[in-house]
Parts: structure tokens; sequence; C-alpha cells
């Protein structure tokens, strides 16, 4: 039979995470711990319950999104219609730091919309 409580060191390992990091989950209460005096411990049924809360479900991506599509395409949506336009809005607002924004006229450091005044 196993030890029920573990010390940090202990449950670090357990749980391949630096100690620094249990101890901030630690101050912050993210995490369930025992105080006893200075000594900091883990019920290591507390520490699985806790751990299942992170528990991510996998899925088939490649099902889903194809699910997704054909309802979409089903109900009329143009969905490449909607891709392009994001795309163009997306570039639209593209800049790098040494050019500044595409909307702005360098001279003046006005904003200024469709290249107009």
């Amino acid at each position: 039979m196993g030890k029920d409580f573990l010390s940090i060191e202990e449950l670090s390992e357990y749980l391949g995470i630096k100690r620094s990091t249990l101890y901030q989950r630690v101050g912050r209460r993210e995490i369930p711990f025992y105080r006893f005096g200075r000594l900091i411990r883990f019920k290591r049924a507390d520490i699985e319950l806790w751990m299942e809360g992170f528990r991510n479900e996998a899925i088939d991506s490649d099902h889903v999104g194809g699910r997704l599509i054909r309802g979409l395409k089903g109900g009329g949506v143009d969905v490449g219609g909607m891709v392009k336009k994001d795309i163009e809005e997306v570039a639209d607002l593209k800049y790098t730091p040494k050019y500044g924004k595409p909307d702005q006229i360098r001279s003046l450091r006005r904003e200024v919309k469709n290249g107009t005044l």
C-alpha cells in the first residue's frame, strides 16, 4: 500500500512539476493541501481528483470539422466567402513597426480611412 500523504518533493516527482510551481499553487490555494505547522502535505486521493479537472477529452478533429462544414453548407452559408472576408480583414490589420500602419499617412501621422483624409 502506498503512502496516503506526499511531501512537496514527492508530489513534484509524481506529477513532473517543479517544486517552485507547486509552492506557488499552494500560496494561491490552487491545489488541495494540508498544513501541519510549517509542513505542507498533499493527500494522494485529493491530488488525483484535482488532476481530473485538467483532463481533456480526445476528439477526432477531421470528423468534427467535416460535420461542421457539412452543416454550414446545408444551411446556405458561404463558407468560402466568410474565410475570404476574414483573410482580407486580417491582411488590412498587418503592419510592421518600421513602416507603420498601412492606413496612416507618414508625414502627417494621421489615421485615414480607405486611403483618404
